[in-house]
């Protein structure tokens, strides 16, 4: 699998990561170690996952699998913290928190490192630059490699990349931001994308996939074990079940029927390629579907279908950031 520098940093990273949002919860040993097999058999190296996916499940049974399966040096092995059940907030951002969340996170995956260490989530009750010296102590310390954030809108991220590049040598660069992106999540085009290429901070999109509905499954009906046909997840999916969405995946299945191609193909391979993508995160049920998103590797949108996707699929983005001049 082609690797890509995250950002603008050393840290190489193959050009789909393996998600483990569902480890732990509904995805168990035998099926998760499965995928993280194939997926190092297919030259993936990038493993997202963050301290509360299924509670800090998700985290133990990595750490389980690694050494074991695949060796610790061919993973580069990405982490989240910050993210709390708290009535009160979502993300907690601070020193204290973060720090005890990354040796948390490190004692659950087994290892002294992780090569990306990424803030879940803006805290808003938190000083920035308190978050941020987080990540500065975690790289310094040898505990994280490379530090990113995630789920940070467009000034959250231009202001802490800012910050971060203000005090070179002393402070450590963002090398990642994570955020859904997909042609039915197109919204990081707005403000976050052009902070992200403007500051070289790579993107590692979530959801790629517009939350399985871009593989096509939904078209007809509603698969009795897909997503959004659970009670718990049905919410998450039906968004994305409207009439625009629906053109969108008419397109994208037109396009895989002339490439003879797989929607999810299709999808994956047009994401994978904008401009400031390092490496969307795939989420699978098991290794199956795991080994259908891998096949992407192989294929590469030509231009006038790219086109045709960028035009079905484009937001709506008016004052102010269309030019001024033809408003």
């Amino acid at each position: 699998m082609e690797q890509r520098h995250l950002g603008r940093t050393g840290l190489r990273v193959s050009r789909i990561g393996l998600g483990t949002l569902t480890w732990g919860r509904d995805t168990g040993e035998h099926d998760a170690a499965q995928q993280l097999k194939a997926f190092w058999d297919a030259g993936g190296t990038l493993v997202d996952t963050a301290d509360v996916y299924g509670g800090g499940e998700a985290e133990y049974l990595l750490g389980q699998l690694v050494e074991r399966l695949v060796p610790r040096r061919d993973l580069v092995i990405a982490t989240k913290a910050g993210s709390v059940l708290d009535p009160v907030r979502r993300y907690d951002g601070s020193r204290g928190h973060l720090l005890a969340a990354l040796d948390a996170s490190l004692q659950r995956l087994g290892t002294d490192y992780v090569d990306l260490w990424q803030v879940h989530g803006f805290d808003p009750h938190t000083p920035l630059e308190e978050t941020l010296q987080a990540l500065d102590i975690a790289v310094g310390s040898g505990r994280a490699r490379y530090a990113g954030v995630s789920g940070f809108c467009g000034w959250q991220l231009a202001r802490a990349a800012t910050w971060q590049l203000a005090a070179p040598g002393s402070r450590t660069r963002l090398a990642g931001t994570q955020l859904e992106y997909s042609l039915l999540q197109r919204g990081v085009e707005r403000e976050v994308l052009p902070a992200a290429l403007d500051l070289g901070v790579g993107l590692l999109p979530s959801s790629p996939l517009g939350r399985g509905v871009l593989t096509g499954k939904y078209r007809h009906a509603t698969p009795a074990d897909s997503r959004g046909a659970s009670e718990r997840l049905a919410a998450f999916v039906e968004p994305y079940l409207d009439d625009s969405a629906t053109r969108i995946v008419e397109a994208v299945a037109t396009a895989a029927d002339g490439l003879a191609a797989s929607p999810l193909e299709v999808a994956l391979a047009w994401v994978r390629d904008r401009p400031g993508v390092a490496a969307p995160i795939v989420g699978a049920r098991n290794a199956q579907q795991l080994t259908q998103a891998l096949s992407v590797e192989g294929l590469s949108l030509p231009d006038e279908i790219r086109r045709a996707l960028d035009d079905v699929s484009a937001p709506v983005h008016r004052y102010p950031d269309q030019d001024w001049s033809t408003l």
